[in-house]
């Protein structure tokens, strides 16, 4: 195989991954592709860290602006929560990631793509299927399922080429990190009973830290997408970034929850997105308002199969375009503004205003001299609603005689 194109983070695996594979998969030429998705690291290093490891090439891509707008913004729309908590910042970004290796792969003339996740985890998942889904033709590579060697084994497999180990024992968590959040793993929080360290958060004022004088902020809304903060607007890069500022100076976005993985296991994982998380809970409050009942019991149902399929590694698939398809059309009318409340880890909904588009009528939900709702028509509704339940219970109190 002549050329490959690999997924790189600088990390000990994807850095193992060079060396091993143009000498165990006789690889002429790894091509080291590293994702810019505004995680805020010097990428320069990273890029001079492939290289040394024996990469012919080593590419950084600026993605932050598709990751925000591309990914991001219909995950707002979707409100989108794995597994009702965690709203996959992590998970977003690798079908992106996806995407452009595979634009690589062809600009270069490639075989093949590679990538270092291991055999337990869930990204292994999520770019396979991705790749398949966009070029089922191009071979995809996957040393660190096949190598078969322990985290030591790796780390001194890696040291013969002159890879040193970025994981020491005072630092023993796996991070993930971009623009959107964080997520740890590993050392002490293997222990689900172990509280997470304070150490392991970044993002996130702790509760002692954070201001005692709360803040209130609104956020506004065209179509589903957040667009101000405060009056203010912003690009969807600046939202975000203002967002995790302001959530993150008041403690709010911390998750510590045990997720079930696609590979079948259970895993406890901490993650650290107070913006999106922030956005989320902003925008399903301003869908309370614009959307019917109907559609809101429905669009519930499928948000979670929304989530269920990005987390699974399925974004590329006619079952995803088919929701976003619905999800969008329900966005036309979520136009509008919500009012937080951000003090100590809580971000709490104090209002909410839509001037074109609330179903929200002040004239039939007063009890006041306005209320121009027919009191008298109720009981013909109610005779009607009740009706079925009469009849089941006259059936049954007769069978029972």
């Amino acid at each position: 195989m002549k050329k490959v194109v690999l997924a790189y983070s600088g990390g000990v695996d994807t850095s193992v991954c060079i060396p091993y594979l143009r000498e165990k998969f006789g690889v002429k030429e790894v091509i080291a592709f590293a994702a810019d998705l505004g995680q805020g690291d010097e990428l320069e290093p990273i890029r001079l860290k492939a290289i040394d490891a024996g990469a012919s090439q080593s590419l950084v891509g600026d993605l932050i602006k598709p990751f925000i707008e591309d990914f991001a913004f219909p995950a707002i729309k979707a409100n989108a929560l794995y597994e009702g908590k965690y709203p996959l910042s992590t998970a977003l970004a690798r079908p992106l990631i996806a995407k452009r290796l595979v634009e690589l792969a062809r600009e270069l003339g490639a075989d093949a793509v590679a990538h270092g996740c291991t055999g337990k985890g869930n990204d292994q998942v999520r770019f396979d299927v991705a790749i398949g889904s966009l070029a089922p033709d191009l071979k995809v590579l996957t040393p660190a399922r096949e190598w078969g060697m322990s985290r030591e084994e790796t780390i001194a497999y890696g040291e013969k080429f002159g890879i040193p180990a970025p994981v020491s024992k005072s630092s023993p968590y796996s991070i993930d990190l971009n623009l959107l959040g964080r997520s740890v793993e590993a050392g002490v929080l293997e222990d689900p009973m172990v509280a997470p360290p304070e150490e392991v958060f970044a993002m996130t004022s702790s509760i002692n830290d954070a201001p005692n004088d709360s803040e209130e902020i609104e956020i506004g809304f065209e179509c589903g997408n957040p667009i101000s903060i405060n009056g203010s607007r912003l690009d969807p890069v600046s939202m975000i970034r203002k967002a995790n500022y302001i959530a993150g100076k008041h403690g709010f976005g911390r998750i510590d929850m045990i997720e079930n993985r696609v590979v079948g296991i259970k895993s406890r994982e901490i993650y650290e997105t107070p913006g999106l998380l922030m956005l989320i809970r902003a925008h399903q409050e301003l869908e309370s308002l614009t959307l019917s009942a109907d559609v809101l019991s429905l669009k519930s149902q499928l948000e979670s199969k929304w989530a269920d399929l990005v987390y699974q590694g399925l974004w590329f698939t006619p079952l995803k375009d088919a929701l976003d398809g619905f999800i969008n059309q329900t966005q036309l009318s979520v136009n509008g503004s919500v009012r937080l409340r951000l003090h100590k880890g809580n971000a709490i909904v104090i209002g909410r205003n839509s001037l074109e588009n609330s179903l929200y009528m002040p004239n039939m939900a007063t009890y006041g001299e306005q209320d121009n709702f027919d009191h008298k028509s109720a009981e013909g509704f109610i005779y009607i609603w009740g009706l079925p339940s009469r009849l089941w219970a006259s059936l049954t109190n007769k069978s029972n005689d």
